[in-house]
């Protein structure tokens, strides 16, 4: 155990210059925690040491496709809303719960309606969607404003 100590304390009095150039102490903290994250790492999986500085690694719990797949975080529903927006998804009205399905089916994120309420109500109030109310069943659509 005690070689461990000497060791990490060599490296970060080699560090401690680096790390101490940057004037936030948040910022250090994060690059200090990131460091020994990726020391754990390297000990843990014997990977060339700047592949895991330069990536995080998403570990699905189940032995799901798409993103995890490839190693990447699912996108979350705002990102996922704007990707929509920029595409022609919004140039029809549609409804939150098909918003929804939509999200399912292609990006593989199961959102509830609530989650994307919110966001949708954020990008009508900056005047990116308008929010319409269906003459069908009463409900609010979104189109692209």
């Amino acid at each position: 155990m005690s070689k461990h100590i000497e060791k990490l304390k060599k490296q970060l009095l080699e560090i401690s210059e680096v790390v101490n150039s940057f004037k936030s102490e948040a910022v250090q903290v994060r690059v200090v925690d990131r460091l020994l994250d990726a020391m754990m790492e390297l000990e843990k999986t014997e990977t060339d040491g700047i592949e895991v500085l330069n990536k995080r690694v998403y570990r699905p719990r189940g032995d799901e496709g798409g993103y995890a797949a490839r190693g990447a975080k699912k996108p979350g529903a705002t990102k996922i809303l704007n990707q929509l927006l920029s595409a022609d998804f919004f140039d029809v009205p549609r409804s939150i719960s098909s918003i929804a399905n939509y999200c399912k089916d292609n990006f593989d994120s199961d959102f509830k309606t609530s989650e994307l309420s919110g966001i949708l109500l954020k990008l009508a109030n900056e005047h990116k969607l308008r929010r319409e109310r269906s003459n069908e069943n009463n409900r609010f659509e979104y189109v692209r404003a």
